[in-house]
């Protein structure tokens, strides 16, 4: 296993994709310190962000003043919310989903990376990008 290990190292295409998945994660999965409602606020306001799991895209949210934001899984088909901090979380609710969405935010050399719940089992996000550009938002669904 080794061997095989130290052949991904020496083929430039596979160092390439393993550094690509690094700046992805953000780094270790170890728990930081939480971003205070202002500390988030602060690096969120005006920005749209990318977030990824696992690897790949997973959704995009664009943080406006007042502590709005709009969510979309990427399909078109945006949410607007708002959030808050409890509990040194960071707390959704969305038009659609009312029951609060709680985030540990931290600050990653990548980026943001957000814990769901604080719970290390539970979906972690991290920052893949920001965006200076209005996301891709589809008007309401009509029909029967």
């Amino acid at each position: 296993m080794l061997a095989g290990a130290a052949a991904i190292w020496h083929n430039p295409v596979m160092r390439m994709i393993m550094a690509i998945l690094s700046l992805l994660t953000g780094g270790p999965l170890a728990a930081g310190e939480p971003l205070s409602a202002n500390a988030f606020d602060a690096y969120t306001r005006g920005k749209t962000l990318y977030y990824a799991h696992q690897g790949e895209t997973y959704g995009v949210e664009r943080y406006l003043p007042g502590r709005k934001v709009i969510w979309s899984f990427l399909d078109g088909d945006c949410r607007q919310g708002r959030w808050y901090e409890e509990g040194g979380m960071i707390c959704f609710v969305y038009e659609d989903r009312p029951d609060p969405q709680c985030w540990h935010f931290e600050q990653g050399p990548g980026g943001l990376i957000a814990r769901f719940e604080n719970d290390p089992e539970a979906t972690t996000l991290y920052e893949a990008r920001d965006l200076d550009e209005d996301m891709i938002c589809y008007g309401p669904k009509i029909g029967v």
